[in-house]
């Protein structure tokens, strides 16, 4: 079952993140990611397998100052265990992790793709990243695109999203799927 953790703060966001999720890893994971962004950079990290694959992958970065971050193990619902499928799924700007099952993923896909939208990875988590930065191009700030894409999902989900538009806040919503914020 996939876990998700998020961090705000000025605190090494990394081993929050990775620590957070060590603490999930008997929920059982094949693949696993975390994105940071801080000073308008955006970073982004993944691995199969273990967790410790990530730590190996992310021993050279340090985090430094304030920012935003989210982490994810994933068990493959759609698609293969594979580095492209791994989370957080990302768009022009933004990053998503996600549990559950988005239902209607498929359709809107295919609208996001006649749109012009190119996917790299076999999940239903990317299509949120993609419909949310397709709703902030008509919404005024970011939380209302954030709400118009949380009501065009169907399914039980726990998600986590960061953009570089907002880059003080880590949006979140839940249908159905556990989700604690503390």
């Amino acid at each position: 079952m996939c876990g998700i953790v998020g961090y705000i703060g000025n605190k090494e966001k990394k081993e929050i993140l990775l620590d957070g999720l060590q603490e999930l890893e008997y929920r059982g994971y094949d693949s696993a990611g975390i994105a940071i962004i801080e000073d308008k950079k955006l970073h982004h990290f993944k691995a199969i397998g273990k967790l410790q694959n990530l730590r190996e992958k992310t021993k050279d970065y340090t985090s430094n100052g304030f920012g935003i971050s989210i982490g994810h193990t994933r068990w493959a619902t759609h698609g293969k265990p594979t580095k492209l499928n791994a989370h957080p799924h990302f768009g022009a700007y933004s990053y998503v992790v996600h549990n559950g099952i988005i239902e209607n993923y498929q359709e809107l896909k295919k609208e996001l793709q006649s749109d012009g939208v190119t996917f790299l990875s076999q999940t239903d988590t990317e299509v949120i990243v993609h419909q949310f930065e397709k709703n902030l191009k008509t919404a005024k700030n970011s939380f209302e695109a954030f709400e118009k894409t949380v009501d065009e999902l169907e399914g039980a989900y726990a998600i986590l999203l960061v953009t570089k538009e907002e880059r003080e806040s880590i949006f979140f919503a839940k249908n159905g799927s556990p989700m604690l914020v503390g």
